[in-house]
């Protein structure tokens, strides 16, 4: 039996009040639609464009401010969506592809790169998702790739300024191979100079590029370095855009890359450790459909161990808060204080603190401390968010036989509602998926 608290917890964002009830085929229901870009689509009108994104100013408050509207929209279809399964896919793949506000100059785009490259690309394959992602002007900025010119190239040779290997060694790191995926630094060496003339149109590069929007991926042929290119022992001799690409389309399809990509949404969906027939299941179907991305998120939800019972994964600060504001059946006006809420619990939006993203194991979100400001912002969604019935008949609207007989009790007995909701936020159920 596919149990819809499950679906609604592991696969999705947790439920909101009368969402268990829900009848029909859940895990129908999870895999429909998968090959539909409007699924996944974010289009709030009023948020930011890539003019405003691009738009030239150099306060590092100020490119931080233009992130807002996005970092609100997002969380504001977290908690209002009734498609979790398609929200959680974001989640994941943003993480996959990690461009961060911590970088100034990536900090405007952030937002952008989500709605644009995301979104739209995860009813396609991997690889087109691969190479919108290294394209964006969010990973370009992040990455320092706006910025990687080949040594030899008719730029390079008059300027100190050269190669910058830092796209090249994550896209193989952690976007594709993986750590263990079998690639040397020549293989890092040879990528960056492939990709290098790829970067973001700017009004200063209009006389390689002629007049093009800024912020737009451009490629300047006078920053590429010359020369043939062997990546993982295949050369590549045309050089121009055509370089990197090819190199890109091969990663796409390399086995590394399907287990990589395996393990972690393994890993993410089903457990810290994830089961190694599920890595291979989801390995073998990402080779076999070509890296077609809904054929592989139908793969993940018909893995039997996806749907096991009991807790497998401790919920991060972000996955908190959303499911504690979903079980409280709240949507507020004001999403300043949950913003910072994620801050002070140590993962803000769009600004996971390395390319390697926001970690994906219990370890990484346990201990006193971390519990100690779980309770904080307890108390203050308590205060904040009132119920409108008894907090143990909330939690058995939500998770029906997957609440223990303790839990209800303990939540009862509370002195205060105040006090019932905090407990209820804070119960093992709550903790983990």
């Amino acid at each position: 039996m596919f149990d819809v608290v499950i679906a609604l917890r592991r696969f999705g964002l947790g439920a909101r009040p009368g969402q268990r009830t829900t009848t029909g085929d859940v895990r129908a229901a999870l895999v429909d639609r998968l090959a539909e870009p409007a699924r996944y689509l974010l289009d709030e009108p009023g948020l930011p464009t890539l003019a405003d994104a691009a738009r030239d100013d150099k306060e590092a408050g100020s490119r931080r401010e233009r992130l807002r509207p996005d970092q609100e929209a997002r969380l504001r279809r977290a908690l209002s969506t009734q498609d979790g399964f398609a929200e959680r896919l974001v989640w994941f793949w943003s993480n996959h592809f990690t461009v961060s506000a911590t970088k100034g100059s990536a900090a405007p785009f952030t937002g952008l790169f989500d709605r644009q490259v995301v979104r739209p690309h995860l009813a396609g394959s991997f690889a087109s998702l691969l190479l919108a992602s290294t394209r964006h002007a969010a990973m370009s900025h992040y990455l320092d790739q706006a910025v990687s010119i080949g040594p030899n190239s008719e730029v390079g040779q008059k300027r100190e300024r050269g190669l910058n290997e830092n796209l090249a060694r994550e896209v193989l790191e952690l976007h594709t191979l993986g750590v263990h995926g079998g690639y040397g630094q020549t293989d890092v060496e040879e990528f960056a100079k492939a990709l290098t003339g790829w970067t973001v149109a700017e009004p200063r590069l209009d006389r390689y590029t002629g007049v093009t929007p800024p912020g737009t991926p451009v490629f300047v042929a006078a920053w590429h370095e010359p020369g043939a290119r062997t990546v993982l022992g295949t050369t590549y001799v045309h050089g121009g855009p055509d370089q990197a690409e090819g190199i890109l389309e091969a990663l796409a399809r390399h086995p590394a890359t399907a287990t990589h990509v395996a393990t972690q949404l393994a890993r993410h969906f089903i457990a810290d450790d994830p089961p190694a027939d599920a890595v291979s299941a989801i390995a073998t179907s990402f080779l076999a459909s070509h890296g077609d991305l809904p054929t592989v998120h139908t793969t993940l939800v018909d893995q039997a161990s996806a749907w096991a019972p009991g807790p497998k994964k401790r919920l991060s600060p972000h996955e908190w808060l959303v499911s504690s504001l979903r079980l409280l059946g709240s949507v507020p006006d004001d999403l300043s204080p949950w913003l910072r809420a994620l801050e002070s619990m140590g993962q803000p939006l769009y600004g996971a603190p390395s390319p390697a993203g926001w970690p994906d194991s219990a370890a990484s979100w346990g201990g006193a401390d971390a519990l100690a400001r779980k309770i904080e912002i307890a108390r203050k969604l308590a205060r904040s968010q009132p119920l409108t019935d008894r907090p143990e008949a909330r939690l058995v609207d939500v998770l029906g036989r997957h609440l223990t007989p303790e839990t209800v009790a303990v939540v009862a007995r509370a002195e205060s509602v105040e006090q019932a909701v905090v407990l209820m936020l804070l119960c093992p159920e709550l903790l983990w998926r």
